[in-house]
């Protein structure tokens, strides 16, 4: 057996979503997507990379600003859907979108529901030192990510993972998980149970101003900010250097030992980028400088030395 599915996705996270349930063997009525946006030097239109891959194998693909008006809500309806599948798709969905297809609306979550709701789930659990998260499916309604919850999947956070190495972990999950979801689906041995009313937090979207590293928080505070944030938007602080301040990222970072007291937030504590926090120190495994690839620290002190006692910036 299979379904007629409308997939819902925009990231590269949702990709290998769509890819299992082809490989499945349901029917793909139709893609929905971000529309194209306008990116690099050349500001030229790139479509998402869940477009891009549907085009790739023949689907149509809609790219609506919105899903409120009722043209666009009729021509969902007429494509007389079994279910909706979405991962990650950017726009809320209208009452008369979720009820559209015969079975509903699955979704697929990066978190532990209720715990972390909302757009970025995978970089608030590691920047709040959560030990584990997983994906979920779940039926929608009109709530943001309340709806009842029929299958998870779990994985651990280890103290170095970066959001981006538990995006893949997690993508992989949900591909899996998504297929056996649609198939419990199928045979009528689907089970959702409501959502706990207690443990509910919301993952806001990241802002620039969480970006800049403050050395006076804690060690732990600092590594899991670098680690939660890399690769993108990536943790930044200021290096002095002959030819004036370089803004670098840290993408990678884990804890390390101050033994000096004297010692003050942001100071190296010796030549291979240790540096003192508030509490304790980390230790900087990954930096990118401005315009250039992301390295080792290895590699990037080859290039640019950073002598013990060296002062980077602090929060001001």
């Amino acid at each position: 057996m299979s379904m007629r599915i409308i997939f819902m996705g925009s990231p590269e996270f949702s990709v290998g979503c769509l890819k299992s349930i082809m490989e499945a063997g349901h029917e793909i009525a139709c893609v929905y997507s971000q529309p194209p946006r306008r990116a690099g030097r050349g500001k030229t239109l790139r479509p998402t990379p869940v477009h891009a891959f549907a085009e790739t194998q023949g689907l149509e693909v809609r790219t609506p600003v919105s899903l409120k008006s009722a043209d666009e809500q009729a021509a969902f309806a007429a494509l007389n859907a079994d279910i909706a599948v979405v991962v990650a798709y950017g726009l809320l969905l209208p009452q008369a979108i979720l009820d559209a297809p015969r079975m509903g609306c699955l979704n697929i979550h990066a978190s532990l529901l209720p715990r972390w709701r909302g757009a970025a789930p995978i970089q608030r659990a590691i920047m709040a030192g959560d030990t584990e998260t997983g994906v979920q499916v779940m039926q929608m309604e009109a709530g943001l990510d309340t709806g009842p919850v029929m299958m998870t999947a779990r994985t651990d956070i280890e103290p170095e993972d970066t959001a981006g190495e538990l995006h893949d972990r997690l993508a992989a999950l949900g591909a899996e998980l998504i297929v056996k979801a649609l198939a419990a689906v199928e045979d009528g041995k689907a089970v959702f149970t409501q959502q706990s009313e207690d443990g509910q937090t919301y993952a806001s979207k990241l802002t620039n101003e969480e970006t800049r590293i403050d050395w006076s928080q804690s060690a732990k505070h600092v590594c899991h900010q670098i680690n939660g944030l890399s690769p993108v938007p990536g943790a930044w602080f200021e290096l002095d250097t002959p030819k004036g301040p370089m803004r670098i990222k840290a993408l990678g970072a884990r804890i390390g030992r101050n033994d000096s007291s004297a010692s003050q937030p942001g100071e190296t504590l010796d030549d291979q980028l240790l540096v003192a926090c508030g509490d304790g120190a980390v230790r900087l495994t990954r930096l990118q400088k401005a315009g250039k690839g992301p390295v080792d620290a290895q590699t990037f002190l080859r290039g640019l030395d950073v002598p013990v006692g060296t002062q980077l910036s602090a929060l001001s």
